[in-house]
């Protein structure tokens, strides 16, 4: 490929004509892990088809370029948690930041996907033409806007909001004339050692910063509203290593896959038709790992039962090692107000701190925040309901992706994205370009699409698309199920319609294969030859 036409490929948009702007089969936004996943699903399912990722940030990785706090770490297993077509290959079954990063972009090299992705480029709006089959997508790029449009769009974006996470009302706030830190932006070079540290939070994030703090701060206390639950992991899963070992990198990964998503779904099961006796065995499993006396129903015990909502892992139990050693105390209590100092609790005790750390939870935000429209009517995308957790009703050629919140994120990314691809060989074998999923009747019941009692889902519950009560108006959080119907299961449905446009839109992939792939003139003719 000559340099002018690599450059075509990865810089800015290519005008075919004048008026027209560029256009690909398949635009995929985000370049994170479920992003990642798609392109290469569509790379080897679909190869005639043309695709781009675009992505917000300057490189490419996702919440996992974003978040750079200690200790940052996957909280499952990176056997269920790494892709199934590419083998996770550090002894680590629980891995840091880093090393997720640098498979994600390993994986993005290998698979022959960066000259797919363009970085800096942030989706703002898209706009759907039924008469045309196609979007019309405004991207942001620094100063300028620029528009390109697509047959399908597959949003890859997760549901956090990157720009900013949750900090509540805090009273006194302004008095504080210590250090405020909240994990989505932690400062470089920042590592508190000496320090006085306090963490505000009892999740995941804050459970994963304890520890790590505790190696060089003076002392670090973990302060919390109310209890959840923890359970500690081995960082290395060594019979999956063993597998490895014995059947190579390839058989072992997914024997050791299939082990994990075993495990991972007879305990959700087990922890949900058996709640209280869960909750005891939870229980005695922490009790160990602390001192004698140590106040376990003060601090690790939740009131709600296991997997209302999501339970904390954390590896070799650093977090109750911390503790043990005297380097790390867990508090639990409301906060009365903050001090120039630190903190006062409503009991009247102060904690101390030259910086606190306000690891107060995430926002989420629907699709990206990307503004919808079908045929010039807003998407009001609170009101829409999840088809087989992965469109919304009434959105054509629209796909997204939300992972499991009881089970490794990315065992749905390769279901949905098999699915995708299922979809669009149906329309090639039928000679469609529209695929939309319309309600059985308008006033539908429905629910909310996340089920977990967590305060980051409730407080975005009004800003979130719903679900109804049975198949395939919902997204399953159970993956044994999802294989049945997003891989095993027919593509076609009563509520999914396959149409096509009243006016072809001109823009087959063929046309822009050159540009886009680098591909030569035999290559065009060839994909024109096999297209639709």
């Amino acid at each position: 490929m000559s340099d002018s036409r690599r450059q075509s490929a990865v810089g800015q948009p290519e005008r075919g004509r004048a008026d027209q702007p560029q256009h690909v089969d398949v635009l995929i936004v985000g370049a994170g892990i479920s992003g990642i996943g798609c392109a290469h699903y569509l790379k080897e399912r679909h190869p005639e088809r043309s695709f781009l990722i675009l992505e917000a940030r300057e490189r490419i990785g996702g919440t996992w370029d974003l978040f750079r706090y200690p200790g940052v770490r996957s909280d499952s297993d990176l056997h269920t948690f790494g892709f199934e077509f590419r083998p996770w290959r550090s002894q680590n079954a629980i891995a840091d930041g880093r090393e997720i990063l640098d498979y994600i972009r390993q994986t993005a090299r290998d698979e022959g996907l960066e000259p797919h992705i363009r970085t800096g480029h942030r989706v703002v709006s898209a706009a759907w033409n039924s008469d045309a089959a196609c979007w019309t997508v405004s991207v942001r790029r620094g100063p300028a806007t620029l528009e390109l449009t697509a047959s399908w769009l597959f949003l890859g974006t997760g549901y956090y909001r990157y720009d900013s996470g949750y900090l509540p009302e805090f009273p006194g706030l302004e008095n504080y004339r210590g250090r405020l830190v909240h994990p989505q932006r932690w400062p470089d070079g920042l590592d508190c050692e000496g320090e006085r540290v306090v963490v505000i939070g009892s999740g995941a994030t804050a459970m994963t910063l304890v520890p790590a703090l505790a190696a060089k701060a003076a002392s670090v206390v973990m302060l919390q509203r109310s209890p959840g639950y923890v359970m500690s992991l081995p960082r290395r899963d060594e019979l999956a290593n063993r597998l490895t070992r014995w059947f190579g990198p390839r058989l072992g990964y997914a024997l050791a896959r299939r082990k994990n998503i075993a495990l991972q779904t007879a305990m959700y099961r087990l922890c949900r038709r058996f709640p209280r006796q869960s909750r005891r065995v939870i229980r005695r499993l922490i009790a160990k790992q602390l001192p004698d006396g140590y106040p376990v129903d003060l601090h690790f015990n939740p009131r709600y039962a296991p997997w209302d909502q999501r339970l904390c892992f954390v590896p070799g139990g650093d977090l109750f090692r911390a503790i043990r050693d005297g380097r790390a105390e867990v508090v639990t209590g409301r906060i009365d107000t903050f001090t120039q100092t630190g903190v006062r609790l409503s009991s009247g005790r102060e904690l101390e701190a030259d910086t606190i750390v306000t690891a107060t939870g995430l926002r989420l935000q629907a699709l990206g925040g990307i503004e919808l429209q079908v045929d010039g009517a807003p998407v009001e995308v609170s009101r829409r309901v999840v088809f087989r957790g992965m469109m919304l009703d009434s959105v054509p050629n629209m796909a997204f992706l939300v992972g499991y919140t009881n089970a490794s994120w990315t065992l749905r990314v390769g279901l949905v994205c098999e699915h995708l691809c299922r979809l669009l060989s149906h329309m090639d074998a039928t000679g469609a370009d529209t695929c939309v999923a319309e309600l059985p009747y308008p006033h539908m019941q429905t629910r909310p699409m996340l089920d977990l009692d967590a305060g980051y889902v409730r407080r975005a519950l009004d800003e979130l698309p719903r679900q109804g009560l049975r198949e395939p108006w919902v997204l399953s959080m159970d993956y044994h199920a999802d294989v049945r119907v997003l891989r095993d299961g027919p593509v076609q449905d009563r509520n999914l319609r396959f149409l096509r446009s009243r006016q072809p839109s001109g823009h087959s992939s063929s046309r822009k294969l050159g540009a886009m792939n680098g591909g030569d003139e035999r290559t065009i003719a060839a994909a024109a030859g096999g297209h639709r």
